[in-house]
C-alpha cells in the first residue's frame, strides 16, 4: 500500500467542481478514496480554505461554516486557512466589442477605470505547496495527490516530482487541467465522477453537541 497524503485547494475544488450543483455537501476523504487507485492509503487529507465574506451573500459565512465543522469530523481531515481579503480598488474597463452608444444619446467618453469590489484568497495555495514540498523533504508519504488547477502551484509540484522524483497526482477538478499543471504532475485523475455518490450524511450527528444539518440552499 501506498502511504497517500491528499492536498485540496478548497476554492478552486467549489468553483470548478460545486458550484451551482447539488453536491456542495462533499465527503472530501469519500471522494478521495473514490478518484485514487485501491493502492492507495489515504492517511490525511489536507483541505485548504479561507473565511469567506458576507458582503455580497449575508448568508454565505453561515453555509461555510457549516461545512467546515462538518469535514472536520471526517477522520485525518485536516483544515488549514488562509485569509479572504475584500477592498475596494480602481480597475480597468473593458468595453464590449463593437460597442456603439444609442445615436439619441449625447456623445459622451466612455469610462476607462471603475472602482470595484475585489476579493481575493490570500496564502491557501502558499500553504499548500509549502505543506507539499515539507511533506515531501521528510518522506511523509509514497504519493501525494494535489486536487487544484491553480498554476501557481507548478513549481512546488515539479520540485516534488522532478527534483525529488517522488508521485505527485492531479486530481482535477473540472474539465481539462491546466496544461502547465498535467505536464509536472505523475499523472491526471478526475474527481467528477464520484462527487455526487461521495456526498456526506445529513444531518451529521456529534456526540454532545447540535446536528450539524446542511444548509437548506445546497
Amino acid at each position: 500500500m501506498a502511504r497517500t497524503i491528499v492536498y485540496i485547494d478548497g476554492f478552486n475544488l467549489y468553483y470548478r467542481a460545486l458550484r451551482g450543483t447539488p453536491h456542495k455537501w462533499l465527503d472530501i476523504a469519500a471522494m478521495s478514496a473514490a478518484a485514487l487507485p485501491a493502492t492507495c492509503q489515504i492517511e490525511r487529507v489536507n483541505y485548504y480554505a479561507a473565511h469567506i465574506s458576507g458582503r455580497v451573500d449575508p448568508d454565505a459565512p453561515r453555509r461555510q461554516h457549516a461545512y467546515l465543522r462538518a469535514i472536520q469530523t471526517l477522520p485525518n481531515v485536516a483544515v488549514h486557512f488562509g485569509s479572504f481579503m475584500v477592498t475596494q480598488k480602481w480597475s480597468g474597463v473593458v468595453q464590449p466589442p463593437n460597442f456603439r452608444p444609442p445615436v439619441t444619446q449625447p456623445a459622451v467618453p466612455n469610462p476607462q477605470v471603475a472602482y470595484v469590489w475585489k476579493t481575493e484568497e490570500k496564502g491557501s495555495d502558499v500553504n499548500l505547496g509549502v505543506h507539499l514540498v515539507r511533506d515531501a523533504f521528510r518522506g511523509n508519504f509514497d504519493l501525494a495527490a494535489v486536487l487544484t488547477n491553480d498554476t501557481d502551484l507548478v513549481e512546488p509540484i515539479r520540485i516534488v516530482t522532478q527534483e525529488l522524483g517522488m508521485h505527485v497526482t492531479l486530481l482535477s477538478p473540472g474539465g481539462k487541467p491546466a496544461t502547465s499543471l498535467a505536464g509536472v504532475a505523475s499523472n491526471v485523475r478526475h474527481i467528477q465522477p464520484y462527487i455526487g455518490p461521495c456526498q456526506l450524511p445529513n444531518p451529521i450527528h456529534v456526540p454532545g453537541k447540535k446536528p450539524i444539518t446542511k444548509p437548506a440552499s445546497w
